[in-house]
């Protein structure tokens, strides 16, 4: 089990607003969830950002940095107290966070209101994508719906005529089964929305066997994802195609193991993904923390060289500049083809993968085929900056 860290990770010491020009250090707030089923997931994504700001030397852009992890709990109320102490304590340039779209919803007007940008490596909330955007909100992971438009287009592909959905009951469960069902041409025979804290899935499961679909697609993150797999396995489920997002990958394939391998995924980066910046990250990252990054982690890594170009390149006493700089998105990603929308959510590439059982024991999503290519998401046309 990764070890959880809350609170600080020292790097240096605070001095923005009005002692910025005296100490121009960078405070950077993680909020993420670390304890609880979902903890590897937010692991991943501190990991992940971590392993940037060590590779810079603790200086992202060039000033030396301290970051600052806080643990959501996974309740939007106790999200709001810590996000507003910490934002109102450092002034502090960027928060970078969370992973559940329920958390985002709560903590984003504490954050933009204080004058910080909030930066979401997992969350892509459909309503920050569109009506509801921000100047000074972006997302380096996706819109909710495109990993899962993935498997809607697959499905479509295979001849799949019958599906049985299934997401937890909230705004990204939602989105997941929208994204789906936007690119399915069959029918839909159950959409079901369970609990975000369920952990037995048995009668989930024995309704998926009376409905008897041709494929089945679930979102089922962190915890909830890995008693499904397990259950669906014993069950002897897997005659019938499972095709999922988030609940066979990196955070949970190591509790998952067996019962996870050859399930299919859709991603916008893999372990496997086949260029220089992303080849480096996988193997510093399993060098540094022992385990398999996940997309939460690659995100998280792009997340904090993404600031980092942005300070270089102007540095943080101006807030417009500022955002000009994150516009500009003058990094490497680990997904390689990467810039934003004009609503701030990314321009990029989405896969098929399909979990794999490496030589060393250990598991991985793996690329299979693109299916989309330079995609936008669908509620960009919505967004009138503001």
């Amino acid at each position: 089990m990764i070890k959880h860290v809350a609170g600080a990770l020292a790097l240096s010491a605070l001095a923005l607003g009005s002692a910025q020009a005296a100490d121009p250090t960078l405070t950077i707030g993680v909020m993420v969830t670390l304890s609880g089923p979902q903890a590897p997931l937010g692991d991943q994504v501190r990991d992940g950002f971590a392993l940037a700001v060590a590779q810079a030397g603790g200086k992202l852009g060039g000033l030396p940095t301290k970051v600052e992890v806080m643990d959501d709990e996974l309740k939007p109320d106790v999200a709001v107290t810590k996000i507003r102490s910490f934002v109102q304590s450092t002034h502090a340039r960027f928060v970078v966070g969370p992973v559940f779209s329920v958390v985002m919803a709560a903590i984003a007007r504490p954050v933009t209101s204080s004058g910080a940008f909030l930066i979401s490596p997992n969350a892509g909330l459909s309503t920050f994508a569109g009506r509801d955007c921000n100047k000074n909100i972006f997302v380096t992971s996706y819109q909710n719906d495109q990993p899962h438009s993935v498997s809607g287009q697959f499905a479509t592909d295979q001849g799949y005529k019958r599906v049985f959905l299934m997401a937890p009951n909230y705004q990204a469960g939602r989105d997941a089964l929208n994204g789906f069902k936007s690119r399915f041409k069959g029918d839909v025979v159950a959409e079901d929305y369970v609990p975000l804290n369920q952990m037995d899935m048995q009668s989930e499961i024995a309704k998926i066997a009376a409905a008897k679909p041709d494929a089945v697609y679930v979102f089922l993150p962190g915890g909830l994802g890995i008693n499904f797999v397990k259950q669906y396995r014993q069950a002897g489920l897997d005659r019938i195609p499972l095709l999922s997002t988030f609940t066979v990958d990196e955070s949970v394939l190591p509790a998952e193991g067996d019962a996870a391998v050859g399930f299919y995924t859709g991603a916008d980066w893999a372990p496997n993904m086949d260029n220089p910046t992303s080849k480096a990250f996988v193997a510093a990252f399993e060098a540094k923390y022992h385990y398999v990054p996940g997309s939460y982690a690659a995100q998280a890594y792009d997340t904090a060289n993404l600031i980092a170009s942005a300070v270089r390149a102007v540095g943080v006493s101006d807030e417009g500049k500022l955002r000009a700089a994150l516009e500009k998105a003058d990094f490497a990603s680990v997904r390689g083809s990467f810039k934003f929308g004009m609503n701030h959510y990314p321009i990029q590439d989405f896969y098929l993968a399909q979990v794999a059982k490496r030589p060393d024991g250990k598991y991985q999503t793996e690329i299979r085929k693109k299916v989309f290519t330079a995609a936008v998401d669908s509620y960009a046309a919505e967004c009138h900056m503001k």
